[in-house]
């Protein structure tokens, strides 16, 4: 393993354990197959990069986007991990924080849209 990918899953651990209120509430309803029996993982590395959520079998990665995300140089940089992202075979589904804090259902259901969009059998 090499030292950058040592460090990429070192970091994947932390955010873990000091994730936002918004990646906390949507784990709550992401994680032991709630939702509609897809199986979630959280802070996953990918390449350089660590996805909020991924659900492996549907190559589907969920962001979740606090204001931060707004601003110009952070869309660039978001514009180009979604070009890396996608390159290497994954779908990226951005929320935002107030989405989730509004509507958590309407986000939920966002995302099942896009599981099954890709085509991945429900267990």
């Amino acid at each position: 393993m090499r030292d950058n990918e040592k460090l990429t899953i070192k970091q994947a651990r932390r955010l873990r354990r000091t994730m936002t209120r918004a990646e906390v509430i949507l784990w709550q309803h992401l994680r032991r197959r709630q939702l509609a029996g897809y199986r979630f993982r959280r802070q996953v590395p990918v390449g350089p990069f660590i996805a909020d959520f991924a659900c492996v079998d549907a190559r589907l990665l969920v962001e979740v986007d606090g204001d931060t995300h707004s601003e110009d140089h952070q869309i660039a940089h978001d514009m180009r991990r979604t070009a890396f992202l996608q390159a290497k075979g994954w779908h990226v589904h951005r929320v935002w924080n107030n989405d989730v804090y509004d509507n958590l259902e309407g986000v939920l259901d966002g995302v099942l849209l896009q599981l099954r969009n890709q085509n991945v059998t429900e267990e």
